[in-house]
């Protein structure tokens, strides 16, 4: 058994006369430690994946696992102490709080998680020691993205699930994050997950889940993943 799991799992939403199927009997699994990009165009489901593995939305059918607990039999009570204490999430937009310094920001995971890490520690392995005092309007958009993601780090959590955590930022600033990615799932044995619709991007995952009109297409593993510098943007 995969630690991740998704198991025919359906998301199916209203539309007019019809339903549009989101996700569409969905099979996968992800193994624990393993960087794995979903992959696909616009309206391909991935956001709804993320969305779904993350507890942010339910499935309609299906079954979704993660190490040994059933996501898709929680109560709300359940599913929000999930989402809390056991997922880290990095968006595309960084989310910070602008009137709050990088140590700031990342101080208010500790105040949703009993297990979180040091702040300042956290902040060390991104890189961002000596930025740590800057407030978000001095800090350039990688570095941003850095404090986003030490804040979902600082949770310590089981799964870090990133949507296009590169969107925003030029070729040179997002191979740095993507570097940093790839690093904590290669050094430290985070389950990272990044949805993207950048093929040049799969090629750093161990995994890759392709999905089309909100089906898996097709999953590939990589047994050589390339590093950042071997890829050309």
């Amino acid at each position: 058994m995969s630690y991740i799991e998704f198991v025919g799992v359906c998301k199916d939403y209203p539309a007019g006369d019809g339903v549009v199927h989101a996700a569409d009997h969905v099979t996968f699994g992800i193994e624990k430690g393993e960087l794995c990009v979903v992959l696909g165009p616009s309206g391909a489901g991935k956001t709804t994946v993320l969305n779904l593995l993350g507890g942010m939305d339910r499935a309609t059918s299906g079954v979704i696992r993660v190490g040994d607990r059933e996501i898709t039999g929680m109560d709300a009570r359940r599913l929000t102490d999930y989402r809390r204490l056991d997922v880290g999430f990095v968006f595309q937009f960084y989310n910070l709080m602008p009137n709050l310094t990088a140590l700031e920001n990342v101080e208010l995971a500790r105040q949703v998680c009993q297990n979180a890490l040091d702040p300042r520690e956290v902040l060390e392995q991104v890189g961002l020691g000596s930025r740590m005092n800057n407030f978000p309007a001095q800090l350039s958009g990688g570095e941003q993205q850095r404090v986003s993601i030490a804040r979902a780090l600082c949770k310590n959590p089981a799964l870090l699930l990133c949507d296009e955590p590169t969107g925003a930022l030029d070729s040179a600033t997002g191979a740095q994050v993507l570097s940093l990615l790839t690093r904590l799932s290669r050094d430290f044995g985070a389950t990272v997950v990044i949805i993207t619709h950048n093929a040049s991007i799969a090629k750093l995952a161990a995994r890759v889940i392709r999905l089309r009109s909100g089906a898996v297409e097709k999953v590939k593993l990589n047994k050589h993943p390339l590093r950042v510098e071997e890829i050309e943007w």
